[in-house]
């Protein structure tokens, strides 16, 4: 098993700057893949970024892309989210994903192990 836990979310103005963290522990060294999605009140889950854990490969969703930054430091065994110029639209409960795999797909079905989410709230 591989706990998550993220941190790093609250009230952030429009414009700020934020970074997230989420922190494995476990049986980290099953893991191939970490992510980032956020879901809003009554709407899917929405794939943000991922990162393999060994390699360092970054992919992104498109509605992020050039504001958003995953990361990870291996020793510290946490990924990071840098997020930059945000806006009220990105309010929602941002959520650490992992899995054993490298996904085909950004379906958040497709990961295993999940944080228990941290609100992100954009004032205008």
């Amino acid at each position: 098993q591989v706990q998550l836990v993220e941190y790093g979310g609250g009230l952030v103005q429009a414009g700020g700057s934020p970074r997230l963290s989420c922190v494995a522990s476990g049986r980290t060294y099953t893991v191939s893949t970490m992510a980032w999605f956020r879901q809003a009140s009554g709407k899917e889950r929405e794939f943000i970024a991922a990162i393999t854990w060994y390699g360092g490969r970054t992919w992104y969703a498109d509605s992020v892309k050039g504001r958003f930054t995953i990361s990870r430091d291996k020793a510290k065994k946490t990924v990071y989210l840098q997020m930059n110029n945000l806006k009220p639209e990105d309010t929602d409960v941002y959520y650490c994903a992992a899995d054993r795999l490298i996904p085909t797909t950004n379906e958040a079905e497709k990961y295993e192990y999940w944080g228990q989410g941290t609100q992100v709230t954009v004032s205008s």
